[in-house]
Protein backbone atom coordinates (compact mmCIF):
# COMPACT_ATOMS: atom_id res chain seq x y z
CA UNK A 1 0.00 0.00 0.00
CA UNK A 2 2.81 2.17 0.63
CA UNK A 3 4.58 1.56 -2.20
CA UNK A 4 1.69 2.31 -3.89
CA UNK A 5 0.84 5.71 -2.34
CA UNK A 6 4.82 6.69 -3.50
CA UNK A 7 4.12 5.64 -6.84
CA UNK A 8 1.09 7.35 -6.62
CA UNK A 9 2.74 10.46 -5.22
CA UNK A 10 5.55 10.60 -8.23
CA UNK A 11 3.11 9.82 -10.71
CA UNK A 12 1.40 13.27 -9.66
CA UNK A 13 4.72 15.44 -9.45
CA UNK A 14 5.71 14.49 -12.69
CA UNK A 15 2.58 15.13 -14.66
CA UNK A 16 2.11 18.18 -12.70
CA UNK A 17 5.77 19.49 -13.45
CA UNK A 18 4.76 18.43 -17.67
CA UNK A 19 1.73 20.63 -17.15
CA UNK A 20 3.85 23.33 -15.34
CA UNK A 21 6.23 23.07 -18.55
CA UNK A 22 3.09 23.25 -20.81
CA UNK A 23 1.99 26.26 -19.23
CA UNK A 24 5.57 27.66 -19.08
CA UNK A 25 5.96 27.13 -22.75
CA UNK A 26 2.86 28.68 -23.52
CA UNK A 27 3.74 31.97 -21.33
CA UNK A 28 6.39 33.02 -24.21
CA UNK A 29 8.15 32.80 -27.24
CA UNK A 30 11.61 33.93 -28.30
CA UNK A 31 11.56 35.82 -32.21
CA UNK A 32 14.77 36.97 -34.02
CA UNK A 33 14.97 38.51 -36.82
CA UNK A 34 18.25 41.04 -38.35
CA UNK A 35 17.36 44.04 -35.90
CA UNK A 36 17.15 47.96 -36.65
CA UNK A 37 14.02 49.14 -38.59
CA UNK A 38 12.63 46.02 -39.84
CA UNK A 39 12.64 44.18 -36.50
CA UNK A 40 10.56 47.15 -34.95
CA UNK A 41 7.96 46.82 -37.45
CA UNK A 42 8.13 43.57 -36.79
CA UNK A 43 7.67 44.14 -33.08
CA UNK A 44 5.05 46.87 -33.89
CA UNK A 45 2.88 44.70 -36.62
CA UNK A 46 3.34 41.54 -35.36
CA UNK A 47 4.62 40.43 -32.20
CA UNK A 48 2.66 43.16 -29.87
CA UNK A 49 -1.07 42.70 -31.28
CA UNK A 50 -0.10 38.65 -31.15
CA UNK A 51 0.59 39.34 -27.00
CA UNK A 52 -2.13 41.30 -26.86
CA UNK A 53 -4.42 38.33 -28.67
CA UNK A 54 -2.83 35.72 -26.93
CA UNK A 55 -1.12 36.83 -23.84
CA UNK A 56 1.69 34.78 -24.80
CA UNK A 57 4.78 37.64 -24.50
CA UNK A 58 7.19 37.62 -27.89
CA UNK A 59 10.87 38.47 -26.32
CA UNK A 60 12.84 39.73 -29.34
CA UNK A 61 16.53 38.57 -30.52
CA UNK A 62 19.23 38.94 -32.98
CA UNK A 63 20.56 39.28 -35.22
CA UNK A 64 19.37 36.44 -37.30
CA UNK A 65 22.93 34.16 -37.15
CA UNK A 66 22.55 30.84 -39.23
CA UNK A 67 25.41 29.07 -37.61
CA UNK A 68 24.17 29.82 -34.31
CA UNK A 69 21.16 28.14 -35.53
CA UNK A 70 22.63 25.23 -36.94
CA UNK A 71 24.82 24.72 -33.63
CA UNK A 72 21.44 24.78 -31.40
CA UNK A 73 19.76 22.65 -33.54
CA UNK A 74 22.57 19.97 -33.11
CA UNK A 75 22.80 20.04 -29.35
CA UNK A 76 19.64 19.81 -28.56
CA UNK A 77 19.66 23.06 -26.59
CA UNK A 78 17.26 25.14 -28.76
CA UNK A 79 16.86 29.04 -27.97
CA UNK A 80 15.15 30.01 -30.58
CA UNK A 81 11.19 29.55 -31.54
CA UNK A 82 11.02 31.54 -34.31
CA UNK A 83 13.71 33.18 -37.19
CA UNK A 84 13.27 35.48 -39.86
CA UNK A 85 15.91 33.76 -42.96
CA UNK A 86 16.65 34.32 -46.13
CA UNK A 87 14.66 32.43 -48.76
CA UNK A 88 17.54 29.92 -50.03
CA UNK A 89 18.20 29.47 -46.43
CA UNK A 90 15.14 28.25 -45.62
CA UNK A 91 15.12 25.57 -48.51
CA UNK A 92 18.69 24.66 -47.38
CA UNK A 93 17.99 24.09 -43.92
CA UNK A 94 14.82 22.30 -44.11
CA UNK A 95 17.10 19.77 -46.40
CA UNK A 96 19.23 19.68 -44.02
CA UNK A 97 16.85 18.59 -41.17
CA UNK A 98 17.21 21.70 -39.27
CA UNK A 99 13.39 22.98 -39.28
CA UNK A 100 9.81 21.97 -37.71
CA UNK A 101 7.67 21.43 -40.44
CA UNK A 102 4.82 24.11 -40.51
CA UNK A 103 1.27 23.23 -39.17
CA UNK A 104 -0.85 24.22 -41.97
CA UNK A 105 -3.82 23.71 -40.10
CA UNK A 106 -3.17 26.95 -37.90
CA UNK A 107 -1.46 28.76 -41.13
CA UNK A 108 -3.76 29.85 -43.99
CA UNK A 109 -1.27 28.34 -46.72
CA UNK A 110 -3.74 28.77 -49.79
CA UNK A 111 -3.46 32.69 -49.17
CA UNK A 112 0.31 33.20 -49.36
CA UNK A 113 1.82 33.47 -52.25
CA UNK A 114 3.22 30.42 -53.52
CA UNK A 115 6.67 31.68 -54.93
CA UNK A 116 6.96 32.72 -50.59
CA UNK A 117 5.79 29.82 -49.06
CA UNK A 118 7.22 25.95 -48.61
CA UNK A 119 6.68 22.96 -46.07
CA UNK A 120 9.12 24.22 -43.63
CA UNK A 121 8.88 28.35 -44.06
CA UNK A 122 6.25 30.95 -44.99
CA UNK A 123 7.51 34.56 -46.11
CA UNK A 124 8.20 37.13 -43.45
CA UNK A 125 8.36 39.40 -46.43
CA UNK A 126 9.99 40.26 -50.31
CA UNK A 127 11.95 42.74 -51.64
CA UNK A 128 14.38 44.13 -53.70
CA UNK A 129 17.95 44.67 -53.51
CA UNK A 130 17.97 48.38 -55.20
CA UNK A 131 20.85 50.88 -55.91
CA UNK A 132 20.87 53.58 -53.20
CA UNK A 133 22.79 56.31 -53.44
CA UNK A 134 23.81 59.40 -51.14
CA UNK A 135 22.79 62.76 -52.87
CA UNK A 136 24.98 65.00 -51.05
CA UNK A 137 27.79 62.74 -51.85
CA UNK A 138 27.18 62.27 -55.72
CA UNK A 139 26.57 66.25 -56.43
CA UNK A 140 23.22 65.54 -58.12
CA UNK A 141 24.57 62.94 -60.11
CA UNK A 142 22.14 60.12 -60.17
CA UNK A 143 23.10 56.48 -60.84
CA UNK A 144 20.54 54.35 -63.35
CA UNK A 145 21.81 50.84 -62.66
CA UNK A 146 24.72 48.58 -61.22
CA UNK A 147 26.92 49.38 -63.12
CA UNK A 148 27.27 52.67 -61.54
CA UNK A 149 28.86 50.48 -59.04
CA UNK A 150 32.03 49.43 -61.30
CA UNK A 151 32.45 53.31 -62.74
CA UNK A 152 34.66 55.00 -59.89
CA UNK A 153 35.28 58.10 -61.81
CA UNK A 154 31.81 58.83 -62.49
CA UNK A 155 30.28 58.02 -59.22
CA UNK A 156 33.27 58.13 -56.81
CA UNK A 157 32.97 57.11 -53.29
CA UNK A 158 33.18 53.67 -51.22
CA UNK A 159 30.72 51.06 -52.51
CA UNK A 160 28.20 49.28 -49.66
CA UNK A 161 27.87 45.66 -50.75
CA UNK A 162 26.38 42.71 -48.50
CA UNK A 163 28.68 40.92 -46.73
CA UNK A 164 27.42 37.05 -46.81
CA UNK A 165 27.32 34.47 -49.96
CA UNK A 166 23.66 34.86 -50.87
CA UNK A 167 21.76 36.21 -53.64
CA UNK A 168 22.55 39.12 -55.19
CA UNK A 169 26.29 40.25 -55.47
CA UNK A 170 27.50 38.30 -57.45
CA UNK A 171 24.01 38.54 -59.48
CA UNK A 172 24.51 42.35 -59.97
CA UNK A 173 28.22 41.82 -61.05
CA UNK A 174 26.82 40.07 -63.85
CA UNK A 175 24.53 42.33 -64.45
CA UNK A 176 27.01 45.01 -64.50
CA UNK A 177 29.44 42.91 -67.23
CA UNK A 178 26.67 42.83 -69.79
CA UNK A 179 24.89 39.30 -68.77
CA UNK A 180 21.54 39.22 -69.87
CA UNK A 181 18.91 38.71 -67.06
CA UNK A 182 17.16 35.60 -68.93
CA UNK A 183 21.03 34.14 -68.14
CA UNK A 184 22.36 34.80 -65.20
CA UNK A 185 21.87 30.90 -64.18
CA UNK A 186 23.99 29.09 -63.39
CA UNK A 187 26.15 31.98 -62.57
CA UNK A 188 29.59 32.22 -64.10
CA UNK A 189 31.56 32.49 -60.65
CA UNK A 190 35.00 33.67 -62.46
CA UNK A 191 33.30 36.78 -64.41
CA UNK A 192 31.23 37.90 -61.60
CA UNK A 193 34.69 37.27 -58.94
CA UNK A 194 36.88 39.17 -62.08
CA UNK A 195 34.41 41.85 -62.25
CA UNK A 196 34.57 42.74 -58.40
CA UNK A 197 38.12 42.49 -58.19
CA UNK A 198 37.81 45.66 -59.93
CA UNK A 199 36.27 47.80 -57.12
CA UNK A 200 37.38 45.69 -54.36
CA UNK A 201 39.26 48.27 -52.53
CA UNK A 202 36.41 50.66 -52.68
CA UNK A 203 33.87 48.20 -51.41
CA UNK A 204 33.00 48.53 -47.59
CA UNK A 205 30.75 45.23 -46.35
CA UNK A 206 27.38 45.87 -44.27
CA UNK A 207 26.26 42.41 -42.54
CA UNK A 208 22.94 43.76 -41.15
CA UNK A 209 19.85 46.60 -42.37
CA UNK A 210 20.80 49.07 -39.63
CA UNK A 211 24.66 48.79 -40.38
CA UNK A 212 23.73 49.34 -44.64
CA UNK A 213 21.91 52.27 -43.21
CA UNK A 214 24.67 53.75 -41.08
CA UNK A 215 26.89 53.38 -43.76
CA UNK A 216 24.05 55.08 -46.85
CA UNK A 217 22.98 58.36 -44.54
CA UNK A 218 26.51 59.21 -43.61
CA UNK A 219 28.36 59.14 -46.44
CA UNK A 220 31.12 56.61 -45.59
CA UNK A 221 29.59 54.73 -48.67
CA UNK A 222 28.11 57.37 -52.10
CA UNK A 223 26.22 54.06 -53.12
CA UNK A 224 25.82 50.58 -53.13
CA UNK A 225 23.42 47.98 -52.70
CA UNK A 226 20.43 47.74 -50.19
CA UNK A 227 17.08 46.02 -49.14
CA UNK A 228 14.33 48.96 -50.05
CA UNK A 229 13.01 49.17 -47.22
CA UNK A 230 16.01 50.01 -45.59
CA UNK A 231 16.68 52.77 -48.11
CA UNK A 232 12.44 53.65 -47.84
CA UNK A 233 13.21 54.13 -43.80
CA UNK A 234 16.07 56.86 -44.07
CA UNK A 235 13.82 58.96 -47.15
CA UNK A 236 10.95 58.73 -44.39
CA UNK A 237 13.67 60.24 -41.62
CA UNK A 238 14.96 63.33 -44.39
CA UNK A 239 18.09 61.74 -45.17
CA UNK A 240 19.50 62.46 -48.33
CA UNK A 241 18.89 59.44 -50.12
CA UNK A 242 17.65 58.51 -53.60
CA UNK A 243 17.41 55.11 -55.10
CA UNK A 244 16.91 53.16 -58.58
CA UNK A 245 14.99 50.59 -59.16
CA UNK A 246 16.66 49.51 -62.08
CA UNK A 247 17.65 45.66 -62.38
CA UNK A 248 16.14 45.74 -58.88
CA UNK A 249 16.60 42.38 -57.38
CA UNK A 250 14.05 40.64 -56.02
CA UNK A 251 13.98 38.28 -52.71
CA UNK A 252 12.65 37.35 -49.74
CA UNK A 253 12.83 36.39 -46.37
CA UNK A 254 11.09 33.80 -44.96
CA UNK A 255 9.67 32.86 -40.93
CA UNK A 256 11.13 29.58 -40.03
CA UNK A 257 10.89 27.07 -36.56
CA UNK A 258 14.05 25.80 -35.49
CA UNK A 259 13.63 21.73 -34.84
CA UNK A 260 13.74 21.01 -31.22
CA UNK A 261 12.18 24.78 -30.61
CA UNK A 262 10.81 24.40 -27.17
CA UNK A 263 7.52 26.81 -28.29
CA UNK A 264 6.60 25.04 -31.02
CA UNK A 265 3.06 25.68 -30.45
CA UNK A 266 2.47 29.40 -29.66
CA UNK A 267 5.33 29.74 -32.81
CA UNK A 268 3.21 28.60 -35.14
CA UNK A 269 0.28 30.67 -33.96
CA UNK A 270 2.70 33.08 -34.01
CA UNK A 271 3.42 32.47 -37.95
CA UNK A 272 -0.49 32.17 -38.41
CA UNK A 273 -0.58 35.97 -37.36
CA UNK A 274 2.78 36.84 -38.58
CA UNK A 275 0.98 35.57 -42.21
CA UNK A 276 -1.96 36.92 -42.04
CA UNK A 277 -3.37 39.61 -44.21
CA UNK A 278 -3.71 42.05 -41.33
CA UNK A 279 -0.18 41.25 -40.27
CA UNK A 280 1.84 41.45 -43.93
CA UNK A 281 -0.31 44.65 -44.46
CA UNK A 282 0.58 46.17 -41.30
CA UNK A 283 4.12 45.52 -41.62
CA UNK A 284 4.41 46.44 -45.04
CA UNK A 285 2.73 50.08 -44.62
CA UNK A 286 5.70 50.63 -42.21
CA UNK A 287 8.31 49.36 -44.33
CA UNK A 288 7.71 49.13 -48.27
CA UNK A 289 8.42 45.25 -48.01
CA UNK A 290 6.31 43.59 -50.00
CA UNK A 291 3.39 41.14 -48.24
CA UNK A 292 3.29 37.32 -49.39
CA UNK A 293 -0.51 37.13 -48.57
CA UNK A 294 -2.41 37.37 -51.39
CA UNK A 295 -5.41 39.62 -49.19
CA UNK A 296 -3.07 42.22 -48.23
CA UNK A 297 -2.69 44.53 -51.12
CA UNK A 298 -6.27 45.76 -50.27
CA UNK A 299 -5.07 46.92 -46.85
CA UNK A 300 -2.18 48.95 -48.30
CA UNK A 301 -1.62 52.45 -47.92
CA UNK A 302 -2.37 54.17 -51.61
CA UNK A 303 0.54 56.30 -51.43
CA UNK A 304 3.08 53.35 -50.35
CA UNK A 305 2.93 52.04 -54.10
CA UNK A 306 5.90 53.72 -55.75
CA UNK A 307 8.20 52.27 -52.85
CA UNK A 308 7.05 48.71 -53.00
CA UNK A 309 9.15 45.99 -55.54
CA UNK A 310 5.85 45.54 -57.07
CA UNK A 311 5.43 48.35 -58.79
CA UNK A 312 8.97 47.81 -60.72
CA UNK A 313 8.09 44.17 -62.03
CA UNK A 314 9.12 45.48 -65.67
CA UNK A 315 12.37 46.14 -64.17
CA UNK A 316 13.27 43.22 -61.74
CA UNK A 317 15.09 40.11 -61.80
CA UNK A 318 14.28 37.29 -59.77
CA UNK A 319 16.64 36.03 -57.54
CA UNK A 320 16.87 31.89 -57.84
CA UNK A 321 17.05 30.95 -54.26
CA UNK A 322 16.80 27.60 -54.80
CA UNK A 323 19.85 27.74 -57.38
CA UNK A 324 21.45 29.01 -53.92
CA UNK A 325 19.75 26.17 -51.64
CA UNK A 326 21.81 24.18 -53.91
CA UNK A 327 24.81 25.86 -54.51
CA UNK A 328 25.08 28.17 -51.64
CA UNK A 329 27.71 26.19 -49.80
CA UNK A 330 29.96 25.53 -52.36
CA UNK A 331 29.93 29.58 -53.30
CA UNK A 332 30.42 30.03 -50.13
CA UNK A 333 33.48 28.34 -49.61
CA UNK A 334 34.96 30.09 -52.99
CA UNK A 335 33.31 34.09 -51.40
CA UNK A 336 35.24 33.32 -48.19
CA UNK A 337 38.36 32.73 -49.59
CA UNK A 338 37.87 35.59 -52.07
CA UNK A 339 36.89 38.15 -49.64
CA UNK A 340 40.94 37.30 -47.89
CA UNK A 341 42.74 37.28 -51.13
Amino acid sequence: MLLNKRVTAVLSASLLTLACQVVQAADSLNFVSWGGTTQDAQKAAWAEPFSRSTSIKVVQDGPTDYGKLKAMVESGNVQWDVVDVEADFALRAAAEGLLEPLDFNTIQRDRIDPRFVSDHGVGSFFFSFVLGFNEGKLGGNKPQDWSALFDTKTYPGKRALYKWPSPGVLELALLADGVPADKLYPLDLDRAFKKLDTIKKDIVWWGGGAQSQQLLASGEASLGQFWNGRVYALQQDGAPVGVSWKQNLVMADFLVVPKGAKNKDAAMKFLANAASAKGQAEFANQTAYAPVNLDSVSLLKPELAPNLPTAYAQDQVTLDFAYWAKNGPAIATRWNEWLVK
